[in-house]
């Protein structure tokens, strides 16, 4: 089993390129794509794929793994592809990211061919985020987020499958915010019963399929997982506060209940999938 950063979006990615059904007629573009690894798995699937990204290192990474694929550096809500030239277009773990999501997902509907499907992401509950224990785990010693910075304790740690370089980091989780106001309405705004669904159809997209997907998050054993949060921006941000030895004996003990009997990590978290149709 293919465990660790690289592997964790896989299950998430391969769920959403089988809920768009058969891309006919065009292109799939992946918004937010990161370092390509959704376009990796949609060019083995056959699917003419592109994609944008507000990162260049991460356009850099993605067309050395997707050669055969297009890549512009982009963000929501500004995309270059004209009016309704995309088969298919896809946008995973990003609109929470947005301070406008609704204007995000407009532009998504913009750039669509009628009758193409438009599949985002965002987290599930956070109840059903094993996740946000990296978070919480920390909060202590970072004595809270500070401002314009996500929630220590709201889910998207190390290496989870939110987009590298997706424009505008989440802000503070404390209310969803209603469509249009320019602060970001932070990353569990989203997860609320219906409310992805709903802004999906504000957009102009007709919502095709709601659904929830689990996915498992594995770490081979802590030196796997002490990595995995050093190497991201709420870990680096953590150690710059508190020194090593204090994060790592806090990630550790906030994560011992996810500690399996092999000495690895298991975190079983859900994401919102939602397809519209343009």
């Amino acid at each position: 089993m293919r465990t660790g950063p690289a592997a964790w979006g896989r299950e998430l990615y391969e769920r959403v390129l089988d809920a768009l059904g058969t891309v006919a007629g065009g292109s799939l573009l992946d918004v937010g794509c990161g370092a390509g690894q959704l376009c990796r798995l949609a060019a083995d699937r056959f699917i003419p794929v592109s994609g944008v990204d507000a990162d260049p290192a991460a356009l850099t990474r993605a067309a050395q793994i997707v050669p055969e694929a297009s890549f512009s550096l982009a963000s929501l809500p500004d995309l270059p592809q004209p009016d309704g030239g995309m088969a298919a277009v896809t946008c995973v773990q990003v609109l929470m990211q947005l301070a406008n999501p609704l204007a995000a997902l407009r532009e998504l509907a913009r750039v669509a061919a009628p009758g193409a499907p438009v599949a985002v992401t965002v987290w599930g509950p956070p109840e059903l985020c094993a996740v946000g224990a990296f978070g919480r785990a920390l909060e202590p010693l970072l004595g809270g987020p500070p401002p314009g910075a996500r929630s220590a304790g709201s889910p998207g740690p190390p290496g989870s499958p939110g987009r590298a370089g997706s424009p505008g980091r989440a802000g503070s989780p404390g209310r969803a915010e209603s469509p249009g106001r320019a602060e970001s309405p932070g990353p569990l705004a989203l997860s609320a019963e219906g409310r992805l669904a709903k802004l999906v159809g504000l957009a102009g997209l007709e919502v095709d399929v709601v659904e929830d997907v689990r996915c498992a998050f594995d770490l081979v054993d802590e030196r796997a997982l002490l990595a995995a949060l050093y190497g991201a921006e709420l870990g680096r941000r953590a150690v710059e506060v508190a020194g090593r030895a204090p994060v790592r004996k806090a990630v550790l003990a906030g994560l011992a209940p996810y500690r399996t009997t092999d000495g690895g990590y298991r975190l079983e978290n859900t994401f919102r999938l939602v397809v519209g149709v343009a």
